[in-house]
């Protein structure tokens, strides 16, 4: 436990229980990550935000772990704050509360997450100490943050206003003002997720460079070896979940963006394995007819963690389809950490990990999937030593352990730039703890 522990304020539009991807849960992670070091952690999220996206009831949210506060943002007036922040590009209703929490908060590290609809650019002037902004998104430089265009294809070239249009949402028109770039200059570093989102965010004008600092994921469970037994003619046989039959994994919101379309058509003609799905979202619908009488899909729902790490451990391979450009592929470490291997689409970050690892397959298209697909069935060898270099890759690359020190790090370069040797003092500490 550090005596004198480095104090973050964490300001964001969703925190778990109040989000929908990846990344609240990848904030939640770092959260508690620095917390567990002895650091204090501050997380400022927009409840109206989520219930201005969100269908059903509001979750209640749990207790946080020792060293981590949470605090969330409700107005008065519903979901009228967030879409005036998404219109002006400033935290219209809650800059006075966010400046007095940073005020008070005597906070050493302003951290800028997902600041689309807590604050907008505007939100970027608010903060205190070494100021991060870490881009989950391509929001910094897309309207619709995904950079998929006219909600049909990946992004080439900007044609931002009829793509804002066709995807429904309405026109920032703070965007074609010069703001976002005059507010860029009160942060001090811009972290990225992978090499790739950062060369997509360089592509698209983004003035600034970029910092690449993956995700991680902390300490779980895993098998000592793989030990599960082979089926007939030396496959691959999982020997507990989907009755003993081999099973492809997906996992993730089923939106269009993430590339089932072509992904399920495929069993169809493929009956020595079934695909099972893990997770809903809007597109949930369609899927569902698409699969209709492919008897080896199954759609499972939403998956707790723990039985999500199961459903890894025991699937032949992880099949991640998406067909939009990502920062980067949270699913393929989770895969690797349990030593299951990957079989990507080659597109975006995906080859970028996958590669870096040797723990996984890319394809371009079904074809050449399914061809994958029987290989990792038929060839056991082949499969172990996909999913040994997956674990060992994790282990090296993107695990607690090897990443929440290059966030230190890149902090103690910031403050020693900015005279903050105060700062560079807590890091020094934090390091020899």
């Amino acid at each position: 436990m550090n005596d004198t522990p480095l104090r973050f304020c964490f300001l964001t539009t969703f925190y778990p229980p109040h989000n929908f991807g990846g990344d609240g849960i990848a904030i939640q992670r770092l959260s508690r990550a620095l917390a567990r070091r002895g650091h204090e952690v501050t997380v400022v999220h927009d409840v109206d935000a989520y219930n201005l996206l969100h269908r059903g009831r509001e979750p209640v949210g749990g207790a946080e772990e020792p060293g981590v506060t949470v605090v969330r943002l409700r107005s008065g007036i519903g979901p009228l704050s967030p879409l005036l922040t998404q219109q002006t590009g400033h935290p219209v209703v809650h800059r006075g509360r966010i400046r007095r929490l940073l005020h008070d908060g005597k906070f050493d590290v302003t951290m800028f997450h997902n600041a689309s609809l807590v604050g907008g650019p505007g939100l970027l002037r608010e903060g205190v100490g070494v100021r991060l902004f870490e881009a989950h998104e391509h929001w910094l430089v897309c309207p619709t943050h995904v950079l998929w265009r006219h909600n049909r294809e990946v992004c080439t070239g900007r044609q931002c206003v009829r793509c804002v249009v066709r995807n429904r949402r309405p026109p920032q028109l703070w965007r074609y003002t010069g703001m976002l770039e005059r507010e860029l200059r009160h942060v001090d570093a811009f972290i990225a997720k992978s090499e790739f989102s950062r060369d997509k965010h360089r592509e698209f004008g983004f003035p600034r460079d970029m910092e690449v600092i993956p995700y991680f994921l902390p300490e779980a469970p895993v098998p000592d070896g793989d030990d599960r037994p082979a089926a007939d003619g030396g496959g691959w046989r999982a020997p507990t979940a989907n009755q003993g039959r081999p099973y492809f994994l997906f996992v993730g919101r089923l939106e269009r963006i993430k590339g089932l379309d072509d992904v399920i058509p495929a069993f169809r003609d493929f009956p020595e394995a079934d695909l099972l799905i893990a997770g809903d979202g809007e597109y949930t619908d369609t899927l569902r007819a698409r699969a209709e009488g492919i008897t080896n899909v199954r759609f499972l729902g939403r998956v707790a963690m723990e039985s999500l790490r199961a459903l890894y451990r025991d699937a032949v391979a992880l099949i991640v389809p998406s067909v939009c450009f990502e920062t980067f592929g949270i699913i393929i470490i989770e895969a690797f950490q349990q030593g299951t291997p990957v079989l990507a689409r080659r597109i975006g970050p995906f080859p970028e990990i996958v590669e870096a690892a040797g723990g996984g397959m890319l394809f371009d298209g079904p074809a050449d999937m399914v061809e994958a697909m029987r290989r990792l069935l038929a060839e056991a060898p082949l499969r172990a030593q996909l999913a040994k270099n997956g674990r060992t890759g994790f282990q090296e690359r993107w695990s607690e352990q090897a990443v929440v020190p290059r966030y230190l790090e890149l902090i103690r370069q910031v403050a020693r730039r900015g005279g903050r040797q105060d700062i560079v003092e807590k890091t020094r500490m934090e390091t020899a703890a």
